[in-house]
Formats: structure tokens, sequence, C-alpha cells
């Protein structure tokens, strides 16, 4: 397993490329940065640019995200592939497919992405460790009547949105042999949850989800801290879900984050403050065999000229410390 980091655009442009510098000098392995360009504009210069900008800082550019972010549906670059809408959605995911080409041109061997209608929804931020600002979801304190552009999508209209991007672009990334790394839906939300079922909220939706195109190149992004979010004992469950993906080898990427809570009612932390033995779960991804980027996601908002950028050296502190350990 080696120590990766994941920075969209934004986060390049507020930080700096000098940032770059600092992640390898705290033992950061693999990045995944995202090009300068819109979702229809990608190119193969767009991308060999991110990888000389990373080589210039002695890091490895391993991972892209496809232009499928985490966002509600109304701000989503393709959006028409989660609405079903056609002809659009066929021509959003021929971009989709020909940026996988362009990936396997360049050599970058995972793509991360979501298929996500609702966004990241969630309640008021509550303090946590020496009153830093944690974000948390209550379902009791959520409203649940706000409606999204999509309407009502049910499971089974979810589902063959789901069905129908995999089945034209998973055959595209074999033939480019660039693994795809699907994000859970964040957090877990009860079905009609503003309208929607989000089927890739729960661990059953996501063995359902793996198993829809039998190939070594389609897989997920293990987000832990989304997964434990629909877990009603993170603690004693996530060792088993960890097992079950990761011996099927479908395990492409592990954001190690922590959280308080469970299914409907958490808090994120910071890796050391959360319910879940992160050490014991690092042996358990070494034990199936696991052996790609292991990074850090969301962190909680703390004090300090730099606050998100300590909270990510703190993450990225903590979990090599962990490697070291496990490594041992």
């Amino acid at each position: 397993m080696k120590l990766g980091m994941q920075l969209s655009r934004k986060q390049l442009n507020r930080f700096g490329v000098d940032y770059l510098a600092q992640l390898r000098q705290l033992g950061v392995v693999g990045v995944s940065l995202d090009p300068d360009v819109s979702g229809h504009d990608w190119t193969i210069e767009a991308v060999e640019k991110m990888q000389a900008l990373a080589d210039s800082y002695g890091l490895e550019l391993m991972m892209m995200q496809l232009p499928l972010p985490s966002s509600p549906i109304e701000q989503a670059p393709f959006p028409n592939i989660m609405l079903g809408r056609d002809p659009e959605r066929d021509r959003e995911i021929d971009s989709i497919c020909h940026i996988l080409e362009i990936l396997g041109i360049c050599g970058v061997r995972t793509a991360r992405y979501n298929l996500n209608i609702l966004g990241i929804p969630r309640t008021r931020a509550v303090s946590g460790r020496g009153n830093s600002k944690n974000a948390a979801f209550s379902l009791k304190h959520s409203d649940t009547e706000i409606r999204t552009l999509a309407g009502r999508v049910d499971e089974d209209t979810y589902w063959e949105r789901i069905t129908y991007f995999l089945e034209r672009v998973v055959p595209v990334a074999e033939a480019n042999e660039v693994r795809l790394a699907c994000h859970p839906h964040d957090p877990c939300t009860p079905a009609g949850f503003r309208g929607v079922d989000a089927v890739l909220g729960s661990v059953e939706g996501l063995k359902r989800f793996v198993e829809i195109c039998p190939s070594r190149y389609h897989g997920i992004n293990f987000c832990q801290g989304t997964i434990a979010e629909s877990l009603e004992n993170p603690a004693r469950e996530i060792d088993d879900v960890i097992r079950w993906f990761g011996s099927r080898k479908k395990i492409f990427n592990v954001h190690l984050r922590n959280i308080r809570g469970g299914r409907y009612d958490f808090i994120e932390t910071l890796p050391d403050d959360g319910d879940m033995d992160l050490l014991e779960s690092l042996n358990i991804y070494r034990e199936v065999g696991y052996s790609a980027l292991i990074m850090p996601d969301h962190v909680p908002e703390i004090t300090g000229r730099a606050p998100e950028e300590t909270a990510f050296a703190y993450s990225l502190g903590y979990m090599s410390g962990l490697l070291h350990s496990i490594n041992r």
C-alpha cells in the first residue's frame, strides 16, 4: 500500500502548486489531480501536463477524476447520464469513453468517478475535539422534502441508468486498461430521500453494483468513511465489508477516514478520533492483497492559518504511521 492524496482543481488552485512539494515531503507517493479543462475538452496534452506537474515534485499521477463528481445533479458537468435523457446521455457517455482512451494512452491506470444525484447531504456541523467544526448528518434534522432537478428517481430507474452507463463504459475501460473506481453515495439515505432512491449508499447496493459487469476493471473507490456511514455499528461491521470487496479485488482506491456514529446519524472525525480501528482496517486491506493508494478524504475544520492543509497533513502523518506499523 502507498500513501496517496487527491486534489480537485479548486483545491490545487487554493493551496498552490508548491503544496505538491509538501505532500512529497510528508511521504505521499501517488496523487490524483484534475486537468484544468472542462469535461468535453480533455486532451492527451492536458493529461500529460498534469503528469509533468506531479513528476516535477517527485509524485506519480496514478489516478484522475472523471467529470462525474460528487456534486448535486444541478452542478454536474454531464447531468444527462444520471437524468437518463437521450440523446444527450449517449453524447456524454461518448465523452467519458474518449477520456478513458486518453488515460490509457497516457498510462494513467485508474479513474475515479461518482454516479450521483443528491450530492453529499449534510446537516449542521457539530463541535468536535478541541472545538473543531466537524461535518455531520442527522436524518431527523434533515430536510427530506427538497427535490432535485431529477425529480422522483426510484430504485429500478436508478439501476437502469447505472447499468446503461456501465454496459457502454466498462468495455472501453477494459480495452484501454483503465480501472474504474466508483465512489459510494454519501451518505446512506432512506428510499425516497429528497425524491431519490440512492442505491449506492448501502453495502448491499455496492455488492450488486460490482456484479453488474464482470470485469477486473470495474470496482469501487472504497471510501471507508462513507461505507461506515451506512452501517449500524461500523466498528464491528467494517472488517467483513473490507474482506468482501477486497477478496474479490474490487477495491481500486481507499479513502481512509473515520466517523463517530452510524447509519442516518454520524459525525466526521480525524482518523484517530472515530469509532473504527484504522490499524486493524489496514491489516485487513493487506490480508486481502490490496496494494494501491491509501488517502485521506474529508477533514474537520480546525483552527490555524492553514486549517485544511494542516488537517490533511495530520491525517497523512497518522496514516503513514499506521502503514509503517503494519509493514513492520
